[in-house]
């Protein structure tokens, strides 16, 4: 027993050898320059923070669905940015942003995102960025909890052991996807007051609509209401609360068997692998 139990190994919380990983898929890499010498500058050193990117200066190594995924999977830092290029860290400096973190952690443990710019609700945006004109978009009520946030700036809390969708892919609404990942999971996100200079007004051409269109498609079906099944239970699932009610009734969910039974047998779940000759 002992010879055993020598071979497992105990573990505990996760130690992060960096504080901050920043990340950033590249095209233009004088302009990434001037981002690293930015944030360099304001006090993310080398010593404390890692600096990660994949080089789609070429030809498009990783689109940005799969390519977060991979700073995702293999940062080591305890909070990971996610950013464009084409920002510059300028009216605050990495004090200040921990300062924020700090606040958020101590009022909402659950976090998971925080960002500078984000949909709050159906009717509210919330801004806190300087566009690459000058213009100062201020938002005063700081921090506010986000549906949404805008992909320029995004700091993931590592230890949330967050993804992006697997059947998405493009350089569109991966910050929204970022955040119905974190809600399912049971996390939260804020808009926060860290100001930074963003170049780029955003650019909604045909992929933006393209993407826009599947990933509705993609969570309509995610979210749809369904029967679940264990093996020692059986329960309705649904946003709707009359609708989940009444399909959890005991004689509604003996029909739904019976139809299961009659019409859906389990024959067809059998994934066909097919041996080689």
């Amino acid at each position: 027993m002992d010879t055993a139990l020598n071979l497992a190994k105990s573990i505990s919380s996760p130690v992060y050898e960096y504080e901050y990983s920043i990340c950033t898929l590249v095209t233009r890499k004088v302009e990434y320059e001037e981002m690293l010498d930015s944030f360099l500058l304001k006090g993310f050193d080398e010593k404390s923070c890692e600096y990660l990117f994949i080089d789609n200066s070429s030809s498009c190594s990783f689109e940005a669905y799969k390519g977060l995924n991979q700073f995702l999977q293999q940062a080591k830092g305890k909070y990971i940015i996610l950013c464009h290029q084409d920002i510059i860290i300028h009216d605050h400096d990495r004090n200040h942003l921990s300062e924020r973190i700090s606040e958020i952690e101590k009022k909402d443990p659950n976090w998971a995102i925080l960002a500078n710019a984000g949909g709050v609700n159906f009717k509210w945006i919330a801004t806190n960025l300087t566009q690459g004109s000058g213009n100062i978009i201020k938002e005063k009520r700081l921090p506010l909890r986000t549906k949404t946030v805008d992909e320029n700036f995004m700091i993931v809390k590592n230890s949330a052991n967050l993804a992006l969708s697997h059947n998405l892919s493009g350089f569109h609404l991966y910050g929204p996807d970022l955040c119905l990942i974190a809600d399912v999971l049971g996390f939260n996100a804020y808009v926060i007051d860290f100001n930074i200079i963003h170049k780029s007004n955003g650019n909604p051409d045909a992929s933006f609509y393209r993407l826009r269109k599947e990933f509705i498609k993609k969570y309509n079906y995610a979210f749809r209401s369904r029967f679940m099944t264990t093996t020692i239970t059986r329960y309705y699932i649904s946003g709707n609360w009359f609708t989940a009610w009444f399909c959890n009734l005991q004689p509604i969910k003996f029909l739904v068997r019976q139809y299961y039974k009659a019409f859906k047998p389990k024959k067809l779940y059998v994934l066909d692998i097919k041996q080689d000759a």
